[in-house]
């Protein structure tokens, strides 16, 4: 099947679409932040956004674009999605049915049961939670809504990068990159998308867990590649081996660099988050700005932009987080 990606019109027209639900999450600086990097940092807080993460900017895009809703939505994820799932589901009366792991964090199942949705759980090691949601949407007769390998989940989370595209260019800073957490890829190519038409000099760059960097070793190979997975990263968001197929086309085009950032320097990223800045940001959430202040993206008196993407964590991870910290 011919894979069939977004344009930067689409993210145009789901900006207008989501509008009225999501939120223009703030782009703040840190006084601290800039001067511990010698460079001007610009954060988004997609943790601010409705449900905690970006993830309902897709969502919403998406549900909103089904012709049929009565049948209601079938999702699966491993929490972040899930809840953008659910919650823009809520706002159409439509029914959610969301897969997702039984390991998943108790923060992120309660917050899909809150919005209304029915789980059910699946095992990482086992299940192939793709092939249960396939076999849900057919028995039920609903829409599947995946999480990243969907144009316009692409296009929803592309209003992210026009948002700080758009934010960058009224304060008169031309930005020299920016930084996003990455797995399935929809985020970063969103992001990629909307720069590539509003600020093309701009690099953008990926950031996965160290064993889960499908997308670095896709554009390494110029074609998808699997990651090699292994013991499970901190970063519980960020684990899908391979990138999606629509994801990846706009990737090759348009990413700059892809880097990969452990969970020592990702739980740092947290603690820093906490105790400096303080946010609350999950590990997933936090890989960005991992990059930042472990130099695995060095500064050199730059400005940047960098996404903190979501805020759904327990909080005995931010605690452990901040207890072990350099």
């Amino acid at each position: 099947m011919a894979v069939n990606p977004p344009v930067f019109a689409d993210i145009e027209a789901a900006a207008e679409r989501i509008a009225p639900f999501a939120f223009k999450t703030p782009l703040i600086e840190n006084a601290d932040l800039n001067r511990k990097l010698g460079a001007r940092v610009l954060l988004k807080l997609e943790t601010l956004q409705r449900t905690g993460s970006f993830k309902f900017r897709g969502a919403l895009n998406r549900i909103s674009r089904i012709a049929d809703r009565s049948k209601g939505v079938v999702a699966f994820s491993s929490g972040n999605h899930a809840q953008g799932v659910a919650a823009a589901a809520a706002l159409f009366d439509t029914p959610a049915l969301i897969v997702m792991p039984k390991d998943a964090p108790r923060a992120k199942v309660e917050g899909t049961r809150a919005y209304g949705a029915e789980i059910v759980f699946y095992d990482r090691a086992k299940d192939d939670r793709e092939a249960m949601a396939l076999v849900l949407c057919e028995e039920r007769g609903a829409t599947l809504v995946r999480p990243f390998d969907d144009r316009d989940i692409v296009a929803g989370q592309g209003t992210v990068g026009l948002e700080i595209a758009h934010e960058a260019a009224l304060r008169g800073v031309a930005l020299d990159a920016v930084l996003a957490p990455c797995s399935g890829g929809g985020l970063i190519s969103g992001i990629a998308l909307a720069f590539a038409a509003l600020s093309p000099a701009t690099r953008i760059v990926s950031i996965e867990p160290e064993n889960f960097d499908g997308m670095r070793r896709s554009l390494a190979a110029g074609v998808r590649t699997l990651a090699p997975g292994g013991a499970e990263s901190i970063a519980d968001g960020l684990m899908a081996p391979i990138p999606g197929e629509i994801p990846f086309a706009v990737a090759k085009r348009h990413i700059t660099d892809a880097l990969t950032a452990c969970d020592t320097e990702l739980a740092d990223a947290v603690a820093y988050a906490a105790r400096v800045l303080k946010l609350i940001v999950e590990p997933s959430g936090a890989a960005g700005l991992a990059a930042l202040i472990s130099a695995k993206y060095p500064t050199n008196g730059s400005a940047v932009a960098v996404v903190l993407t979501g805020a759904n964590c327990d909080f005995s991870v931010i605690a452990e987080a901040c207890a072990r910290a350099r």
